[in-house]
C-alpha cells in the first residue's frame, strides 16, 4: 500500500492485564506506535492500562464491546453493541473513528450503517495467526517476517490466549524491522 518503509502494528482483543503492558514496553523500546482495536467490555474492567495505551501515544479502535461475530449476530444488535464500545472510547478523543470487526466478520449491512455513522473499517493484510494454539512461536514469526512488506497491516493480538506467540513475535519482529530502517506508526 505505501513505498515507504513504514508497517502498521495492530492488537485486537485488549486491553488485558500484563499482556498489553508488555506490548506498550516492547512498542517503548522502539519508539514504535501502533493500533490497539479494544473490546468494551475490557476497557470497562481495565481502563488504567486503557489510560496508559493513550499516554504512551498509540491510536485505539472499536472492536465491539463482547467480540461480536458480524455473521452470526442480528444487525441492529451488532450495532449497538458497537456504539456501546464507543461509549468507553468515547472518553479519550481520538480524531478518527476505526473499527475492526472481531475475526474480520462483518455483513454488508452492518459495514454500510458504520460508515454511516462515519467510521472507518481497518482489515489486515498479515495475520500473525498468533491466537491459533496449535502453531509454535516460531510459525507465528516466520508468518509475520515472510508476509509483512512496506505498508502492511499486521494483526497480533494482546489477550491470554495468544500471549506465549504474540510476546516472542512482536519482540523478534520490532528488531528485524527496525534493524531494516523501517517505522512503526498508527493508523489514525
Amino acid at each position: 500500500a505505501s513505498n515507504k518503509k513504514e508497517l502498521f502494528l495492530t492488537f485486537d482483543d485488549g486491553p488485558t492485564p500484563d499482556v498489553t503492558e508488555f506490548v506498550l514496553s516492547e512498542l517503548r523500546k522502539y519508539n514504535a506506535k501502533a493500533t490497539f482495536f479494544c473490546i468494551g467490555k475490557n476497557i470497562k474492567n481495565h481502563p488504567d492500562i486503557f489510560k496508559q495505551i493513550i499516554s504512551d501515544g498509540h491510536t485505539v479502535g472499536n472492536h465491539t464491546q463482547n467480540h461480536l461475530n458480524g455473521w452470526k449476530t442480528r444487525n441492529t444488535t451488532y450495532i449497538n453493541n458497537t456504539l456501546e464500545c464507543e461509549k468507553y472510547l468515547s472518553n479519550i478523543k481520538s480524531t478518527s473513528k476505526i473499527f475492526r470487526p472481531p475475526y474480520g466478520k462483518i455483513k454488508k449491512h452492518q459495514a454500510k450503517e458504520l460508515f454511516k455513522k462515519g467510521y472507518k473499517i481497518i482489515l489486515w493484510d498479515v495475520l500473525s495467526a498468533d491466537f491459533d494454539t496449535s502453531i509454535s512461536k516460531e510459525k507465528c514469526l516466520s508468518n509475520v517476517i515472510n508476509n509483512t512488506k512496506k505498508g502492511s497491516i499486521v494483526v497480533f493480538h494482546d489477550s491470554v490466549k495468544a500471549s506465549e506467540r504474540m510476546q516472542y513475535a512482536l519482540s523478534k519482529m520490532l528488531e528485524y524491522f527496525s534493524e531494516r530502517g523501517y517505522v512503526f506508526k498508527a493508523i489514525k
